[in-house]
């Protein structure tokens, strides 16, 4: 490479802030005294952590009584669901009985696994501030 041998290295340059000397900010209120105090911050934390909380609420209430909502449907559309049995049981009451429960106990689980993280997002926001 032609004239690289002419370059000089580049010096190192150190940078300051030229407010060096300038005030520190003062410390900031912690997050849990904004909320117990009901602060506007607080009531905006609070109102953010309840939103949260309902959203997911709907979303599981509504996601489950669709799913339980359409086996009557299902059952009165289908009239053959009538005519299959298992064990001597129609099979309608085997669903809506018996299998009705595990689905149930799936969508609690869902429910408190994700409950529980938008708790656990929430403290940690709180004690982040």
């Amino acid at each position: 490479m032609p004239g690289a041998s002419d370059q000089e290295p580049s010096k190192r340059v150190r940078i300051t802030s030229p407010r060096r000397a300038a005030a520190r900010r003062s410390p900031t209120r912690p997050a849990t005294t904004e909320i117990e105090e009901q602060t506007g911050l607080g009531k905006v934390y609070m109102a953010a952590l309840l939103r949260a909380q309902l959203r997911l609420t709907v979303s599981v209430l509504v996601a489950a009584a669709a799913g339980l909502g359409v086996l009557p449907l299902l059952f009165l559309v289908v009239p053959a669901t009538h005519e299959i049995r298992v064990w001597l049981i129609p099979l309608p009451w085997i669903i809506l009985g018996v299998l009705v429960y595990p689905v149930v106990a799936l969508a609690a689980l869902y429910y408190v696994r994700h409950a529980e993280a938008i708790e656990r997002d929430f403290a940690d926001l709180v004690d982040r501030r």
